[in-house]
Parts: structure tokens; C-alpha cells; sequence
């Protein structure tokens, strides 16, 4: 059952009680979702907070000359949404697509506020994924600012080596901010460089 897996992600950040798991169950709905298709377009309203049970997404925005800039991948155990118009509940300028066929569970926005209020166990519980949320945010703000395209790319690797398998070079080069030509130079290079 695809709520066993949150229910076991969110007890490994605060145990949770008979009563936070039955309000887990009735709170999330399960859906599958097919490769390629949507769960958010730009200008719908995101009403719904998603964890990945199954699959892979990538979150990505369309600039005014038609070019995709990936901001986020997410894998199993991983959350996705646009955080910004899911609290405003102004429209989007983002895009959700599952590279992979996937299961996810969803929470809209009104039960999510009626767990924090009937379960205050998970205002901590969200306010830790919250955190930790922002700090990649912002290391990924200081490393576009301040590494180069090679430490990026060798950040990547290190950070999220599951991902590897599942996404192509086109997509990792986008989320890095590099042309997929500029992408393969540097794995050309480091790969001359480990090999001697």
C-alpha cells in the first residue's frame, strides 16, 4: 500500500501515533500517473502537495524563447509541487511531467492545514521538510553564482548518484544551466582525467 511508504518516511522524521497515521491515510489520495504526462501545467493553480511513491518527475519553467530550465528532479521518497502557488494559490509558471510511469500521493492544500491543526505533530514534520527545502535552494543559488559548470556538474554526481540511470544528459545539462554540447565536453574530460 503506497501510504505504508509515507507513513515510514514521515516516522523516520517524528513517530507517529495510531491516530497522525489514520489522518495520514484519509488525508493522502493515491494516483497513477502515466511517463509524460502532466500533473501541473504553467497557469493552473498547484492544490496539491506530492510525494513520489513510485517514479520520477522533473519541475521545469518555459522562458519567453521556449527553452526548458529544469529546477527540480524528484525520485522515490521525494516531495514536488510549486510551493509558491500552492500557498498563494496564484497560477503557475511552472510544469510537472513524470519521466517515468509513477504512483504518487497527494494532500491538497485544506487537508494539509486540517493535519496541522488536528495533528500539530505535522507543523514540525513540514517545517523540517521546509528547511531543508530552502537549504538546497540556497546552495544551489551560491554554487550557480560562484562554481563552475565542472564543480556543478561533479556536485551533481556526488549528491545524486540514483539519478543517473533515469535521466538523460539533455535533462541534467538543463538543471545545471549548461548546454547538453558543454555537458558532454566536461564528462569527456573527466573522463581522460581518471582514466590516466
Amino acid at each position: 500500500m503506497a501510504t505504508e511508504q509515507l507513513l515510514d518516511y514521515f516516522n523516520r522524521v517524528l513517530p507517529l501515533d495510531e491516530a497522525e497515521s489514520s489522518a495520514v491515510v484519509r488525508a493522502f489520495h493515491e494516483r497513477t500517473i502515466k511517463r509524460r504526462q502532466f500533473i501541473l501545467q504553467e497557469g493552473d493553480i498547484c492544490t496539491h502537495n506530492t510525494f513520489v511513491v513510485e517514479g520520477c518527475f522533473r519541475m521545469y519553467l518555459i522562458d519567453e524563447k521556449g527553452k526548458e530550465h529544469n529546477l527540480q528532479f524528484a525520485i522515490e521518497n521525494w516531495w514536488i509541487g510549486d510551493i509558491g502557488s500552492f500557498h498563494t494559490e496564484q497560477p503557475s509558471r511552472l510544469y510537472i511531467v513524470a519521466m517515468e510511469d509513477a504512483t504518487i500521493l497527494q494532500i491538497r492544500k485544506q487537508d494539509q492545514l486540517d493535519l496541522f491543526e488536528n495533528h500539530p505533530k505535522f507543523n514540525r514534520i513540514f517545517r523540517v521538510f521546509t528547511e531543508n527545502a530552502l537549504v538546497a535552494t540556497q546552495r544551489r543559488i551560491l554554487q550557480n553564482i560562484s562554481s563552475t559548470a565542472e564543480e556543478r556538474y561533479l556536485d551533481f554526481l556526488e549528491r545524486y548518484p540514483e539519478f543517473f540511470n533515469r535521466i538523460s544528459n539533455v535533462q541534467i545539462a538543463s538543471f545545471l544551466g549548461v548546454t547538453p554540447e558543454f555537458l558532454s565536453t566536461i564528462r569527456k574530460k573527466l573522463a581522460r582525467s581518471s582514466s590516466t
